[in-house]
C-alpha cells in the first residue's frame, strides 16, 4: 500500500473531513476505488462517497457509514490514507497448483498437457492428458 494523504479535521456536520493529499495521490483517482486507512494494525477500506479537490495538495471527502463528525474524529481524524499499490497486485510470487493446468507435459517421450491435478501433502498428483487419452 501507499500513503498518498492524511486527513486532517473535521469539514462541517455531516461526517466530513478535509484531507492534505501528497504529491503521488493520482489525478485521476475514482471515488470506486477504495482507499485504505490503518486501524489498530489494520489496513480497513474505506469508500467516498464524495470527493473534491481544493487545489493541489487539498480535498474534502465524505466516507460511507461516516455520517457525523463525531464518527470521523473518532475514526478518521489523524490517519494517513494510503491506496493499493498497482505493482504489488503484479507481484503475486505465490504458487497455486491450477495455475499449472494447461502446461505442456511429456511423460515417456510422449507429449500432453496437464488437465486436473489432485491435491495432497503426501503428493500432489496431475492428470495428464497424453494423445487424446487421460492418465
Amino acid at each position: 500500500m501507499i500513503a498518498v494523504g492524511r486527513i486532517g479535521r473535521i469539514f462541517g456536520n455531516d461526517g466530513g473531513v478535509m484531507v492534505t493529499l501528497y504529491t503521488n495521490f493520482p489525478d485521476d483517482f475514482s471515488t470506486q476505488e477504495p482507499l485504505f486507512v490503518v486501524i489498530d494494525k489494520l489496513a480497513v477500506p474505506i469508500f467516498c462517497n464524495s470527493f473534491e479537490r481544493r487545489g493541489q495538495a487539498g480535498a474534502v471527502a465524505h466516507f460511507d457509514d461516516i455520517d457525523t463528525s463525531r464518527r470521523a474524529e473518532d475514526f478518521l481524524v489523524g490517519h494517513e490514507i494510503f491506496l493499493q499499490d498497482e505493482e504489488s497486485e503484479d507481484a503475486d510470487d505465490e504458487f497455486y497448483m491450477e495455475d499449472l493446468i494447461g502446461f505442456t507435459a511429456i511423460v515417456d517421450k510422449r507429449k500432453g498437457s496437464i488437465s486436473d491435478y489432485y491435491d495432497s501433502e503426501a503428493n500432489p498428483l496431475f492428470e495428464i492428458t497424453l494423445e487424446g487419452r487421460e492418465h
